[in-house]
């Protein structure tokens, strides 16, 4: 059994990632903001404990970990997403993409690196896209903020790979999450038949992939793209 943190974790491929860990035996808290009748929901369905914490402030995040036992399995999962031209976005807004997409990946693995260093051992993941790989136009911010996640997960792999941790990155494409809720269904439909392998991504198929990387001990540094082809 390992311990598992995983940000975000109340809903879509947070929510994913709680019951496939916990169905593995792990014993996994999770972080959410907001949501708390969906969060204590995902915590008596899955027996895993539910932490309300805004991963953007630091003494939050900190007093969160306070009540974890030593973490084996970080994964940041936790972001927002704004749309439309970067001309029209309000500063703030801009801010906050990455104080949460960004910012909350700095505080987690801060936190967590205590007991990463004391095992001499851990696993981090964090969750770009694929726009964080390529860009979007409309979504300027967040593909911002996704670049950075790709990018400072290489150099925390290489930072912390001779302390025994290793850092991979998922980068999910089209996942039906809530995150979709303001897509047109003729666009969604669009895009899964442009995607080679048929169809959009479920949340599962993203914490599929965290769970091969949480297993894969000669593997950091990686970015594995969960698109469905979508972007190669």
């Amino acid at each position: 059994m390992k311990y598992v943190v995983i940000t975000g974790g109340s809903r879509g491929i947070g929510k994913a990632a709680v019951e496939l860990f916990a169905a593995r035996g792990d014993r996994v808290f999770f972080l959410y903001e907001k949501e708390h009748e969906a969060a204590a929901a995902v915590a008596e369905d899955t027996g895993a404990v539910g932490i309300c914490c805004d991963v953007s402030n630091g003494e939050q995040v900190r007093a969160a970990f306070r009540q974890i036992p030593d973490v084996d399995i970080l994964i940041c999962n936790a972001g927002i997403c704004r749309t439309g031209l970067m001309s029209m976005l309000p500063e703030e807004d801009w801010d906050r993409l990455f104080d949460v997409n960004v910012k909350g990946i700095y505080h987690c693995v801060n936190a967590a690196m205590p007991a990463f260093l004391k095992k001499h051992h851990g696993c981090v993941i964090t969750v770009s896209s694929m726009w964080g790989q390529v860009g979007a136009s409309c979504e300027a911010a967040y593909s911002a903020t996704k670049g950075a996640v790709i990018a400072l997960s290489k150099a925390l792999a290489q930072e912390l790979g001779p302390s025994g941790i290793r850092v991979n990155c998922v980068a999910p494409g089209v996942i039906l999450t809530d995150m979709c809720a303001d897509v047109a269904p003729e666009i969604l439909a669009s895009m899964g038949e442009e995607t080679p392998v048929g169809r959009n991504g479920t949340p599962m198929d993203v914490a599929n992939a965290m769970a091969y990387l949480a297993d894969a001990e000669f593997i950091t540094g990686h970015v594995l793209s969960v698109n469905g082809g979508y972007v190669i």
